[in-house]
């Protein structure tokens, strides 16, 4: 068994990072937590709503209840990106050129390392943003579909039309394929065609007996992971029209116990699977290959990420059992 340094909080787990070395949790509360030489706090938010890193800063960013946006350094320093009273701030996104997106209601905000703020306001609630691996473009999802803006010019959006409500939106690492998450318990995707009026292509990713809640893509964006069953759904990437007529992959299969988190490793084709109970197994896809990384623990699975260099796992749940693996033995 890998070792495991367990970090017992007071309650739900919304996200978890490396920064540097240094692994932070992130509470619903607002609270903030890192391991660095002992247990340190920040107090970030009054009510946390969201937290990812800045992979281009090595920070993370995140929204609140308090309609704050902020940016957190690996020595827990604190600066605000954005203020909006009244607002809760569910969705923030990392651009380049330290661009930052964020969200609420009908309009997605961008912040530029300038502090310039350009405004992109839909016809229904934003429901998730993502910027493109290249080039300053941004993807919003809302009801029936997504909309494709360029941040630096005015102009129409390349609406992608797909009827339902769109949770969350994800590019793929190459910047081909856009892909939400839905009401219903199903993916949907787009190949994005540069040629012009080439039609669009559909990719719909159906079958689940759950909502999809997390999504994560291998190292060279060769498979897209995701949780929503009692497995971990892994479709294939690696063709021209992405998982059309593929089966995917089914990895870390238990019965009646659902996959509730999926994080790819950022150099290995294998991923963490996080389970209702609190289980992690780390799976390698090539022929699904499974080793025990926890055994079930309190509450499930809410939240995982990879140390840069893949040695590491820090995990939380949504009873706060948070920890960190390393499996470099």
């Amino acid at each position: 068994m890998p070792t495991v340094a367990p970090l017992d909080l007071e309650g739900h787990v919304a996200g978890v990072a490396f920064l540097g070395d240094v692994p932070f949790f992130a509470e619903s509360s607002g609270l903030i937590h890192r391991l660095d030489h002992g247990h340190k706090t920040v107090e970030a938010h009054e009510g946390l709503l969201s937290c990812i890193r800045d992979e281009a800063t090595d920070t993370l960013l995140t929204g609140g209840e308090d309609g704050k946006v902020l940016r957190v350094q690996a020595d827990g320093a604190t600066s605000e990106i954005a203020s909006v009273p009244r607002k809760w701030i569910s969705q923030v996104a990392a651009g380049p050129q330290g661009a930052v997106g964020y969200a609420y209601g009908k309009t997605a905000h961008v912040r530029l390392a300038d502090g310039t703020v350009k405004d992109f306001t839909e016809e229904r609630t934003v429901e998730g943003i993502a910027f493109a691996p290249k080039g300053m473009r941004i993807a919003l999802a809302r009801y029936n579909g997504v909309s494709l803006h360029w941040v630096a010019m005015a102009g129409q959006p390349t609406d992608l039309e797909w009827k339902g409500a769109h949770t969350g939106v994800t590019f793929s690492p190459d910047g081909r394929f856009v892909v939400t998450t839905m009401q219903e318990n199903a993916l949907h995707g787009w190949k994005l065609d540069i040629k012009p009026g080439a039609e669009t292509r559909h990719m719909r990713m159906t079958g689940y007996p759950a909502k999809v809640k997390s999504v994560s893509w291998s190292a060279k964006g060769k498979w897209l992971a995701s949780s929503g069953a009692p497995a971990a759904i892994v479709w294939p990437f690696q063709a021209k029209d992405g998982p059309m007529g593929k089966a995917p992959l089914e990895l870390g299969t238990r019965a009646n116990i659902m996959v509730t988190q999926v994080c790819c490793h950022p150099v290995e084709e294998i991923a963490a699977i996080g389970y209702a109970d609190g289980m992690i197994l780390v799976v390698r896809f090539a022929d699904a290959k499974e080793v025990l990384l926890r055994r079930p623990g309190k509450g499930a699975i809410t939240a995982m990420a990879w140390s840069k260099n893949g040695r590491q796992l820090a995990f939380g749940s949504e009873a706060g059992d948070c920890g960190v693996v390393d499996i470099a033995g």
